[in-house]
Parts: structure tokens; C-alpha cells; sequence
């Protein structure tokens, strides 16, 4: 049987990897081929990202699919997180290491922001959830310390902008990962000069949006070379990870003003929202702090970033530096053993966006809020998961209000759709039908776009059809949750 490989390159704030989706014309195949770790560099007092040590571990991955796959690949495309820039200036220079977005210096930012642009204007013009990392906050952090970056900068790529500028030599905006930035109109679908002006950035760094799909050209010569794949274009997939992953979401419906399922993008972060066919960009929208983030085929991502499994990871990470070598699945059992509904902490509050100890500062968390301060390890990663439900709960509530109608199922992908106890926390928090699958979403949403553009699917809806006789889904349904209600005060 005949098919074609796509080469999806899949970075995320902890690890990275190289992917190639097998396309038969009915059904899609994924090898993983590298992964490689990724996360910040501390580097004097601030936190940035090693790039060309991304780049290089990009270029390994490329080298290694060319020796299997010889003959069979199409084309590639890169998605990442959003927020987070390179500047590039003249002679075609990457000024700097792009800075992570957990590094202090857009702390307390946004208040010097509604300083010079009102907090509702800034909604006005960008329908965007405020965050402090936000790329137009890192930029006005930039401003005001003096950064003589932006008084030389001629071009502002976005994280995976600047792999496919290392791909092919050509800058490019792709539209999903703009409309993260702060300085994106959602129902113009370009650059906000008027916020850019209002900030006091240059607008001439700011290009064209470019629609995911466009095939943006060949691997320049010396990558060709050095990667040994010849013949390969580089096609913009929705390179913001969350515009993939809902492109991956096996949901039959339609996009609809009154949608009747929402996702959870589940990893480190948790992006939980739906589907939509036009922005919403209402006082409600404002008041509940929700985003309006381009999505793939003209729709919009209507949803609120949750700090997901970041808890459990930053739980493990200290433990593990005590001498506690906890596997994932080790948690997830010493959890479902613990103590239920002990406590809630609000995983959004902000001194869990980077805390130096992550138990302490839930045990504080616990405290605060009138619970017991938990007696485990086990207790401690109980918490952080029904915290999470409790909170998912909450943003359901919260996008029913906005689109006027009920949402009947709850699709989780990525790779927090393995931790089958958060799934069924979830149904029991939320008295919804529960989901899970497929865990690689955002390599499949990438590959699928790749198959797009090659014109091997026609739609987003046969691509979904095609993801849907692919993998397989996990369904929970709700049970026990009268305590999730006396939990919530219902």
C-alpha cells in the first residue's frame, strides 16, 4: 500500500520531538523518530529558551526520518507554544535567545499597561485573555527597561516562525500563533496597529499574517543538504500547539454559535474552550477573562488557559531533587488512594506560575483556603487533579454562559488524556461525558494540516473523519458527583 509521510515537529515547554504521520488515503499512522528534552536556561537573572539547541535537535530528527523514510516525505511543519519571540535584525541576525515566558520581567506589567491603553480598549482591539507573559507585555517589558533590541529589530517571528525561517530563509507570520500575541484584531484578522502605535512599538517588525496551510517554500539549500531530504516543502500547520490539537479533536459536529462539545488541550497547560465560528468579543467575554485565539480553517478558539499538569510536574521535579524518584503512574496511585476532595486550591492563582517549591506553595495554597494542609505526597497530587476538575467545571459554566447552550461532551487530548484519574474527576466535576483521545494531537493536527495543503484531504471535517478511523477514544461518564456539587457549594 502506497502512502505519504508528513514530518510534524512538536515542541513543548518540556520536551520536544520529531514525528512522522504515515497517510494511506483512509487511515493516519504516527512514528515517533526524536525527541529531545527541552525548558528554560537561567542565564544571570533571566530565563530564555536554547534555541539552537532546539535547531539542532530539530535537524536530528529531519536527518534520522530521511534515513527511514527515504523517497516518501512531503513536507514538514513545526508548531509550538505561543507567546514567546525572536527579533531578527539586520544582515539577517537573531537578536538574542528568546526569552521563556515564566521569566520575571513582565511582572506586574500589566497594571503599567492599562497605565497607557485601558484594560477595556486593549479587549476592544484583541478579544485576548489577559496574561502578563502575553507577547505585548514582554514587548512593553522590553520598552521600558531600554532594550535597544527593538530600536534595530526589522522582524518579529514567533517560536515556530523562526524554525521555518531556519527551514527556508523566509519570515513568515503564521496566523495561529499571532493571535496569541495581545497585538491581533480577531475580527479583522491582522496586526492591531493601533495598539502597536498606542505601546510604542515599531510596526515595520510586524508582517504579513499567513494562513495555516500556505506551503511556504522548499528547505533552503544547506538544510536540504545537511538533513539529506531533498524535494521537502515546508507547509505552515496551525503552529500554535492548541490549533493542532483541536484540529485533532474527533468531534463529528460542525463549528456553530452554539457548539455542543468543548476540548481540553491537556499538558503542561490546560487550554479548555470551543470551536467557534466568529470571535466573541462581548463584556461577558472581558468580565470571564476568556480568548478569542485564531484557529485553523477560519474558526476561532474560544477558551481560557488553565495551569495544567504543570502542578504535577513541578511537584515531581522537587520530590525528585529530595530523593523521591516518583514515576507518572506512581503519582496517579498515590493519589487515587488519598484522601478525596480533601481540599481546593485555585491552580490559576499566580505563585503557582513558578514557584521554587511547588507541595509547599499548594500546602499554603490549602491552608489559606480554609483546608487542612495535606499529610502526603500522595494528598498533595489528590489536590492539584480535583483542583483541576473543580476548575474545568468552572470554565464549563463559564463557556455555556457565553454561547448561550449546553455542552453535552468533554473532548481531552494531548498527552493529559492519559491520567485516566483526572479524566474521571472530570466527568464527575462537571456531570458531563468524558472523551480522552488521541493522546498525540498536536503532531496528528499538524500532519493533517500538512495532508491539507497537499490536497490528500479536502476539509477539516474529512480530516476529522480520518483521525476518527485512526484512534481510539476512552469514554468516562459521570458518577458520585453530589460531592463535587457540596464541593462547589451548589
Amino acid at each position: 500500500m502506497s502512502f505519504s509521510t508528513y514530518l510534524a515537529a512538536d515542541l513543548g515547554a518540556s520536551s520536544g520531538r520529531v514525528v512522522a504521520g504515515h497517510f494511506d488515503g483512509s487511515q493516519i499512522r504516527l512514528d515517533e523518530v526524536h525527541r529531545f528534552e527541552n525548558g528554560p536556561v537561567r542565564v544571570g537573572d533571566r530565563l530564555h529558551w536554547d534555541i539552537l539547541r532546539q535547531w539542532v535537535s530539530i535537524q536530528d530528527g529531519l536527518r534520522a526520518a530521511s534515513t527511514r523514510f527515504a523517497g516518501q516525505i512531503q513536507s514538514v511543519g513545526v508548531d509550538t507554544w505561543g507567546v514567546d519571540f525572536g527579533l531578527i535584525g539586520p544582515g539577517n541576525e537573531l537578536l538574542g535567545n528568546p526569552v521563556h515566558y515564566r521569566d520575571a520581567r513582565t511582572s506586574g506589567i500589566l497594571e503599567r499597561a492599562f497605565q497607557i491603553v485601558p484594560r477595556e480598549e486593549i479587549f476592544a482591539e484583541t478579544g485576548l485573555q489577559f496574561m502578563e507573559f502575553n507577547t505585548a507585555f514582554q514587548l512593553l517589558a522590553m520598552r521600558l527597561a531600554g532594550s535597544p533590541q527593538l530600536d534595530v529589530a526589522e522582524s518579529l517571528l514567533m517560536m515556530p516562525d523562526l524554525f521555518h525561517w531556519f527551514l527556508t530563509g523566509i519570515r513568515s507570520n503564521e496566523l495561529t500563533n499571532s493571535s496569541t500575541t495581545h497585538l491581533y484584531n480577531p475580527k479583522t484578522g491582522t496586526w492591531s496597529d493601533r495598539l502597536i502605535e498606542r505601546l510604542g512599538f515599531p510596526l515595520g517588525i510586524f508582517g504579513t499574517i499567513t494562513e495555516p496551510g500556505t506551503k511556504l517554500g522548499p528547505l533552503a539549500a544547506h538544510v536540504a543538504s545537511d538533513t539529506h531530504l531533498s524535494g521537502v516543502d515546508v507547509v505552515l500547520p496551525g503552529s500554535h500547539d492548541t490549533a493542532s490539537a483541536v484540529l485533532a479533536v474527533p468531534a463529528a459536529s460542525q463549528p456553530s454559535a452554539t457548539p455542543n462539545w468543548c476540548y481540553i488541550s491537556s499538558g503542561t497547560w490546560s487550554l479548555m474552550g470551543v470551536e467557534a465560528p466568529a470571535p466573541v468579543v462581548t463584556d461577558p467575554c472581558l468580565a470571564m477573562n476568556f480568548t478569542n485565539e485564531g484557529g485553523v480553517g477560519g474558526t476561532t478558539r474560544l477558551l481560557k488557559n488553565i495551569a495544567g499538569l504543570w502542578l504535577v510536574q513541578e511537584c515531581r521535579r522537587v520530590w525528585q531533587q529530595q530523593g523521591h524518584r516518583y514515576s507518572w503512574d506512581d503519582l496517579v496511585r498515590m493519589a487515587a488512594a488519598a484522601k478525596p476532595l480533601a481540599g481546593c486550591i485555585d491552580p490559576d492563582d499566580p505563585r503557582l506560575l513558578a514557584p521554587d517549591d511547588m507541595p509547599a506553595t499548594i500546602a499554603t495554597l490549602c491552608r489559606e483556603s480554609g483546608f487542612a494542609e495535606p499529610n502526603s505526597h500522595g494528598q498533595i497530587i489528590r489536590i492539584a487533579l480535583e483542583s483541576l476538575a473543580m476548575r474545568y467545571r468552572q470554565v464549563l459554566e463559564m463557556l455555556e454562559e457565553l454561547i448561550g447552550g449546553r455542552l453535552e461532551t468533554i473532548h481531552i487530548v494531548g498527552g493529559g488524556s492519559q491520567n485516566q484519574l483526572l479524566s474521571q474527576m472530570t466527568a464527575d466535576a462537571t456531570g458531563r461525558r468524558v472523551l480522552t483521545g488521541p493522546v498525540e494531537a498536536t503532531a496528528i493536527g499538524n500532519v493533517m494540516m500538512q495532508a491539507l495543503a497537499a490536497g490528500e484531504v479536502g476539509s477539516i471535517a474529512e480530516a476529522r473523519e480520518v483521525i476518527r478511523r485512526s484512534f481510539d477514544v476512552i469514554e468516562y461518564t459521570p458518577h458520585a458527583t453530589n460531592r463535587w456539587d457540596t464541593m462547589a457549594g451548589a
